[in-house]
């Protein structure tokens, strides 16, 4: 890990331990007090800008084709690229021609650089400047060039264009005109409010839905509660069969009484081998000593899911979330965990697409459960929703 890396995921779980209030101490009052102030800066921000917004100052743009935004109110892991997955596979089912954009916020930071300069400069061709991960036959760019989500959606969406860009009006245009495409998935677009008409799917963590009420940065909420109005299907995640959700529920409705709720979580599917990409079934770690590497925002979540599925979780590696490994890092995890005996290591898919090449690994098996989102309740709401944004 370099310093400057370092640095930055220490700063994060000291802001992470404040607003958890896992941290206490004089010092710890005082951030708590900024980060509070910060917080009601920030919320007006984000007022003033939707204002301005409805007031008709700052302009939307349509595109002319369907257009379906997944994202969230929160900070963190609520399982977006999974729900952006499974509507851009449904859709496709429909006969859509679907693309999905992305901001693509962990793509390579010296890669961002070169090509701002080269923008700049005007050595780039306009129709060169969208980066197109995949178009739907063919992937261009590995998760260093294009980010984490997007090429792992480009891998597991066969025939769906997968774009990167930060102003996504641009990249819209560009993939309609250039792949003929009818309908755009937004991947986190709840707050990218330039795009309309749009369906606005909204993903609610369950098990964390609001965080401690307060927002960026004092808590994890990304707007006030208030604009959950906006959203046109509620689709609460990680759901443990028999979980009372009438709380969260009863929550959003004093904000939004016409969007359905859809109850679903993330179902294991199968491991999948890091090295040459070959499956196995999730009875293969059954008794088998374990090792857990991620780079998550849940990561003893992902922990338990490990230990439910049979495998003895004995050694685990916990990372910021986004954390890009090193060949060096890897090898020593590598090493570390094979000195406890352990001879399977499990990530999350997520986390094993930043998973450097390893030469001369035969020591421990490299693996990555594959998940996929599974609706528990809602069923036929959500099949009614894409038939609607499917009818021509």
């Amino acid at each position: 890990m370099g310093i400057l890396q370092e640095f930055k995921e220490s700063i994060q779980d000291y802001v992470l331990g404040v607003i958890n209030n896992d941290r206490q101490g004089k010092g710890v009052k005082f951030v708590r007090i900024l980060l509070s102030v910060s917080s009601v800066i920030f919320g007006w921000l984000v007022q003033v800008r939707l204002k301005l917004y409805k007031s008709g100052i700052f302009r939307t743009k349509s595109l002319g084709c369907r257009i379906v935004s997944i994202g969230n109110i929160t900070v963190g892991g609520t399982g977006k690229t999974p729900a952006v997955e499974l509507f851009a596979r449904e859709l496709q089912k429909e006969g859509r021609k679907v693309a999905v954009i992305s901001r693509g916020y962990r793509s390579s930071s010296r890669f961002r650089i070169k090509r701002f300069v080269k923008k700049l400069l005007l050595l780039i061709p306009k129709d060169k400047q969208i980066k197109v991960v995949s178009d739907g036959k063919k992937i261009y760019l590995n998760s260093y060039l294009g980010g984490d989500e997007p090429y792992m959606l480009a891998k597991n969406l066969p025939g769906v264009v997968v774009a990167v860009d930060k102003d996504r009006i641009k990249a819209g245009q560009y993939v309609i005109e250039k792949y003929g495409v009818d309908t755009i998935v937004l991947d986190d677009g709840f707050q990218y409010l330039s795009l309309n008409p749009r369906y606005d799917v909204v993903l609610i963590d369950s098990t964390n839905p609001f965080g401690n009420g307060h927002l960026l940065p004092r808590g994890i909420l990304r707007e006030s509660l208030d604009n959950l109005s906006r959203a046109n299907l509620f689709m609460l995640t990680k759901v443990q069969p028999g979980q009372d959700l009438s709380l969260i529920k009863a929550t959003i409705r004093q904000y939004n009484f016409k969007a359905d709720f859809i109850e679903c979580r993330h179902r294991a599917v199968s491991f999948v081998s890091i090295e040459n990409g070959m499956e196995k079934p999730l009875s293969f770690i059954k008794n088998k000593r374990v090792g857990v590497v991620s780079a998550i925002a849940d990561p003893a979540g992902f922990e338990k899911r490990v230990e439910e599925l049979g495998g003895q979780v004995v050694g685990t590696c916990r990372f910021q979330d986004h954390h890009r490994f090193s060949v060096k890092e890897l090898r020593e995890i590598v090493e570390d965990f094979s000195s406890k005996d352990i001879t399977v290591l499990i990530s999350t898919e997520k986390d094993a697409v930043r998973f450097p090449k390893l030469s001369q690994n035969k020591s421990i098996q490299m693996y990555y459960l594959r998940v996929e989102m599974e609706i528990l309740s809602g069923e036929e709401d959500f099949k009614n929703c894409i038939s609607n944004l499917s009818f021509r």
